[in-house]
């Protein structure tokens, strides 16, 4: 006798269409909230990028650049060059949104400098998440197809728990990013506080993705071990 999966019965695509979901309604209400705000202007005037430079210069990190970079909410701190990356939308505009996602990415930047752990931890676990997201599910089918393998579908489970561990140590990075630069524009009157409220709505809506992503995550985990996780070929 066989799984039941083995009648192409497979109840756990209900898992992968809730995780799809989560994230396309995470991924429209970050744009929808981006788009409503990026056309408030901020009382300064000060652009994306000059901000970013301002909060930097607080903090007296002067070894970071500041630049365009393109596309569209394609902002991003990279350590490795340390380069704060603005997109389109962020570098020179000067609208309360584009403001605070440069904060959030400057925000990035003071974690790696006073060394926050769980980003840390984050950079350590990127070469083992990426094996374990492309690699994690093949593995487990291989073992599949390879008689229910026990031993290779069980390595393929832990492998694809690294990516899923991965995505929820994002979330206190990305939580405590947002925290700094909201304090910080305050702090250093780059918004006042009607625009840091709404300043807070978009990095909320951008936060919300790396929780729908997490929970997609734990949801595929979920399926593989519903799937494969001690089930064995029998006769």
């Amino acid at each position: 006798m066989y799984p039941y999966y083995y009648y192409g019965f497979d109840w756990t695509y209900i898992l992968l269409i809730i995780g799809v979901v989560v994230t396309g309604i995470a991924s429209v209400r970050v744009k929808t909230t981006f788009n409503k705000f990026s056309k408030i202007q901020s009382t300064t005037g000060m652009t994306g990028a000059e901000a970013a430079k301002q909060i930097l210069y607080s903090e007296g990190i002067n070894d970071v650049i500041v630049q365009h970079v393109a596309g569209e909410l394609t902002d991003h701190y990279n350590p490795a060059t340390k380069t704060v990356n603005l997109s389109d939308a962020t570098y020179g505009s000067t609208s309360v949104a584009a403001i605070g996602v440069a904060a959030h990415e400057c925000g990035h930047v003071i974690q790696h400098h006073t060394g926050y752990v769980p980003i840390n931890i984050r950079s350590s676990l990127v070469p083992i998440a990426n094996i374990g997201s492309r690699l994690g599910i093949p593995i487990c089918i291989l073992g599949a197809f390879l008689g229910m393998n026990q031993s290779l579908i069980n390595i393929g489970i832990i492998v694809f728990s690294f990516a899923v561990l991965f995505q929820l140590v994002t979330l206190p990075v990305e939580f405590d990013a947002s925290a700094r630069a909201v304090r910080l524009l305050g702090s250093l009157n780059i918004l006042n506080p009607d625009e840091v409220r709404d300043t807070k709505k978009v990095l909320g809506a951008a936060a919300m993705t790396y929780v729908a992503s997490a929970f997609a995550s734990i949801l595929s985990l979920m399926r593989i071990v519903i799937l494969f996780g001690g089930n064995r070929r029998r006769n």
